[in-house]
């Protein structure tokens, strides 16, 4: 396939790096456990090894790609069976994390609530991309505001998961704005300390989000079916 990027296109060339590079992940071209090397990359798609090497930290902090040691840069091996056991998982644990972030809700913490649903609200109105680097920081916020060490640590190790199964949930169309609202409408119950409705619009996301990503690996499953006949 000819790839010819030119300045002119609407998109910057690390960006179309980042995206034919995930494209080529949810696609199936790059297999669980293939590595990505720089520079035949680089070549492959006829641009400098920077944009490369920026679209894979990017892609490794939303958990499509990992580092491993003697080998680099290679693509997670996350079944569809792990993601669903983490969403199942999350529904517990990030309940547990709203209800206890409610409960010991102190100035601090509403002070950092109110400056992040300030930013979340004038993101709303910006592209839908904006919203990827947004997803870690809420839900760290939400989780430190638990104030269980042993919690956050536990959340923090899904942290891959997490990412990698949002971002493909935010292929469905709409779904970045619709969980932006969802983050903004949990934060807000937390200030007001109403354990009730953070509990239950935890619950909300958490099932929206899972029902996001199977659609979007059942589509993915029927467009490789296709492809085979």
């Amino acid at each position: 396939m000819e790839i010819t990027w030119e300045e002119k296109n609407l998109l910057s060339i690390r960006e179309h790096a980042y995206l034919f590079l995930k494209k080529s992940i949810l696609e199936g071209e790059f297999q669980a456990g293939d590595r990505l090397i720089e520079r035949e990359l680089a070549a492959k798609l006829k641009i400098s090894r920077t944009p490369i090497r920026e679209a894979l930290f990017r892609l490794e902090s939303q958990g499509f790609v990992k580092t491993v040691p003697r080998k680099g840069v290679v693509v997670s091996d996350i079944s569809e069976n792990e993601v669903i056991e983490v969403f199942t998982i999350l529904a517990s644990l990030e309940v547990l994390a709203v209800k206890l972030a409610a409960q010991k809700m102190d100035n601090e913490t509403r002070q950092e609530l109110d400056q992040k649903i300030k930013e979340l609200n004038l993101l709303e109105q910006r592209s839908e991309e904006d919203f990827n680097l947004e997803h870690i920081q809420m839900n760290r916020l939400i989780n430190k505001a638990s104030k269980s060490p042993k919690l956050f640590e536990i959340l923090s190790g899904l942290i891959d998961y997490i990412h990698m199964a949002a971002n493909m949930g935010y292929e469905t169309p709409g779904r970045r704005k619709e969980s932006l609202k969802e983050h903004i409408g949990i934060m807000k119950a937390l200030h007001d300390q109403d354990v009730e409705i953070a509990e239950y619009l935890m619950r909300i996301h958490i099932e929206n989000s899972k029902k996001a990503y199977i659609n979007y690996v059942e589509s993915l499953k029927e467009k490789q079916n296709k492809k085979k006949k």
